[in-house]
């Protein structure tokens, strides 16, 4: 049946608005405010230490969350987001991990502070915990958020959050992505703030309340005490800072840091031409069963020192699991700013932010309304809408010929997500997200090519876990972890290659692992190119059932490949929930980055040097790069040339060229 709306889920849809600056209090809670007269006072000298003071902060709350979890989502592979926000919730500065997370905490913090000021209150040792994507903080249930309010002398002097990817916290399915979920009743229950710290206590019951329905309540308790904890390093940090160089100060360097990243930010923009650029993002399948395709429609228009993201004609939300919020919707929009547009701008979002109009209509599908299922919004309609903003702010920075160096092709086009749930090697109850595709093809450069498996643009410091501590950790064995060839879109400059993971059960009960599975990029290509410049390869996972992997393991073989293995082969559809029995093998092949330019511009050299190298196949070479190799693997100038220039008419749909032509030419 369609979702029913929800009367009073209105009051949870948070819009990131600002407070007036006259204002000096919320509810109980009085604000510690500066004038303008001490952000111009501040000295060039003293700005820069504070500055990076703050931002290494931001990177000591990373290290902690790491030190204190016990998750390999957080621990290895960088899962998790940290920001020090000023009193009224404006972001200052954002750690370099996963800007997504980070990217609406400002949201959370702004609703907390208008509903909680009084009812409960909150004050000195107080912390919040949230993970309910209306009102911010994350992209889905599974995000979790613990915003903690600072002050000094009585009064809020600002906020710290810490937020991490949590491996389970119930609903139908392990991991809590429910692939056959309609709405978000199939999902982990959304939190809107709760006081979960109250003068520097945990409270044990909010706590049972929230591990209660996980399937792993030991390593989420442990990932909560860890944001916890950077909140409590951050606070420590901020205080010496504030005691070193007095609280004024402190707040003039955080506004004047928001303040230098809106002026610099609208100065860049104000030196490229104003236009309109568009695209359209696409997912296919919004639930398990489902065959349709899904768009996302994005019109960027820059005007004068502004940018309007609009996303009018965007499909109305649907029954399934790829809706996000609007905290979602800008979680698409500002890592590509951050990384693209302002790599060389202080990361101070609540500045960026003002520079930023969006236009977007609730109900559609990256800006959904109660009870829409958004289980998967971080990496379905937050990561479909972060395509098309790169893909549109790559063709505006493309006009200029210093700031186009800073553009990329679309990366890794979507997430391959592979979760495991089952018992492990040691006995004990195991739910993991598979982080193997954090090693993701980014995009090609105007002047390069996308660096192979080289990360996610939206994570900078995102890392793939080791084979052997995935190994260690969880009851699969890996018959192999590769690059794959042809998976980066071809162009004059090649999209970074992705790659596949290949393991079967190991270790663990007769009955093997429970494993689901939400990969979508089959049906369309996600990451597509720029200038010519042909999309990554689409997403491809395969699962082979009664296979005889352990007959070949132990005569001493590991098998290269599908026909080393024997049993049946079953594509995978983008959702999938079943069981992987202990001689059944998982493949899955995740996303390259999109390429940029002609592939038939591409340097012949280059081309036989990624055949060598197992990037491009031989076959990609001739038919997609018009490439003539020798005998040795060498291109063949005079053979490519001849080749491509007879290839061009049929490319573009022309009759090809007569004998006279071609000898004329």
């Amino acid at each position: 049946m369609p979702t029913v709306p929800v009367a009073g889920a209105e009051r949870f849809a948070q819009q990131p608005d600002q407070l007036a600056p006259e204002v000096d209090s919320v509810g109980d809670v009085r604000l510690h405010r500066v004038g303008e007269h001490e952000v111009t006072a501040l000295d060039a000298l003293t700005y820069e230490v504070v500055r990076h003071r703050l931002a290494a902060i931001t990177e000591e709350m990373g290290d902690a969350i790491k030190r204190m979890s016990g998750s390999v989502v957080v621990t290895d592979c960088n899962d998790f987001g940290a920001a020090i926000m000023d009193e009224t919730g404006d972001t200052v500065q954002v750690g370099l991990y996963n800007m997504q997370l980070a990217a609406s905490v400002d949201m959370a913090a702004k609703w907390t502070l208008r509903q909680r000021s009084s009812n409960p209150g909150f004050g000195p040792g107080d912390m919040f915990l949230c993970n309910d994507p209306w009102v911010g903080g994350g992209l889905h249930q599974n995000d979790v958020t613990v915003l903690a309010p600072l002050f000094h002398e009585g009064e809020l002097f600002g906020w710290t959050a810490a937020v991490a990817h949590q491996v389970d916290l119930g609903g139908v399915s392990p991991g809590s992505w429910s692939v056959e979920g309609v709405d978000v009743f199939w999902e982990s229950m959304p939190i809107p703030p709760v006081k979960i710290v109250n003068d520097g206590v945990l409270r044990t019951d909010l706590e049972d309340m929230y591990l209660r329905r996980s399937r792993v309540p030991k390593l989420v308790a442990l990932d909560l005490r860890a944001k916890i904890g950077a909140n409590n390093v951050a606070h420590d940090r901020l205080h010496a800072l504030i005691d070193k160089y007095g609280a004024g100060t402190v707040k003039a360097v955080m506004r004047r840091m928001m303040n230098d990243a809106e002026t610099r930010v609208r100065a860049k923009l104000s030196e490229l031409p104003d236009c309109t650029w568009g695209a359209v993002a696409h997912q296919d399948g919004a639930k398990a069963g489902d065959r349709e395709i899904h768009k996302i429609v994005l019109a960027m228009t820059k005007s004068d020192d502004r940018l309007i993201f609009d996303f009018t004609g965007t499909d109305p939300q649907v029954d399934g699991i790829i809706n996000c919020t609007m905290a979602g919707l800008r979680g698409g929009i500002m890592p590509v700013l951050l990384t693209m547009l302002c790599p060389d701008i202080p990361w101070a979002p609540g500045g960026i932010y003002r520079a930023v109009e969006v236009i977007s209509e609730p109900g559609t599908l990256n800006n959904c309304t109660f009870p829409a299922g958004i289980g998967k919004a971080s990496v379905a309609s937050a990561w479909a809408t972060q395509n098309a903003v790169s893909e549109t702010v790559a063709a505006m920075l493309a006009t200029h010929p210093v700031h186009s160096r800073q553009l990329m092709s679309v990366c890794c086009g979507t997430w391959d997500l592979t979760l495991l749930a089952g018992v492990d090697q040691r006995g004990g109850g195991f739910v993991t997200m598979l982080c193997d595709a954090m090693a993701g093809g980014l995009g090609a450069k105007v002047d390069g090519d996308g660096v192979d498996t080289g990360g996610e643009n939206c994570i900078p410091m995102g890392r793939v876990a080791d084979v052997e501590i995935n190994e260690f950790s969880f009851p699969i064995l890996y018959l192999w972890r590769r690059e794959e060839p042809d998976s980066g879109g071809p162009g004059q400059y090649r999209g970074g290659v992705g790659a596949s993971s290949c393991f079967i059960p190991h270790d663990t009960r007769p009955e093997g692992l429970h494993l689901v599975v939400s990969a979508p990029g089959k049906a369309v290509p996600q990451a597509p190119g720029l200038s010519g410049g042909y999309p990554a390869a689409t997403q491809h996972d395969v699962l082979l059932r009664d296979t005889s992997v352990r007959s070949a393991l132990t005569s001493g073989r590991i098998p290269a490949d599908f026909a080393e293995m024997g049993g049946t082969n079953e594509v995978v559809p983008p959702h999938l929930e079943t069981e992987l029995g202990c001689d059944d093998v998982y493949y899955t092949h995740w996303q390259g980055g999109g390429g940029i330019g002609d592939p038939f511009l591409r340097d012949p050299a280059l081309v036989a040097a990624d055949v060598r190298a197992r990037k491009v196949s031989g076959r990609a070479a001739l038919e997609v790069y018009g490439v003539i190799l020798d005998d040795a693997g060498a291109a063949d100038d005079y053979a490519t040339h001849n080749h491509r220039r007879r290839a061009r008419p049929l490319r573009a749909g022309l009759a090809p060229l007569s004998t006279e032509e071609d000898d004329q030419r």
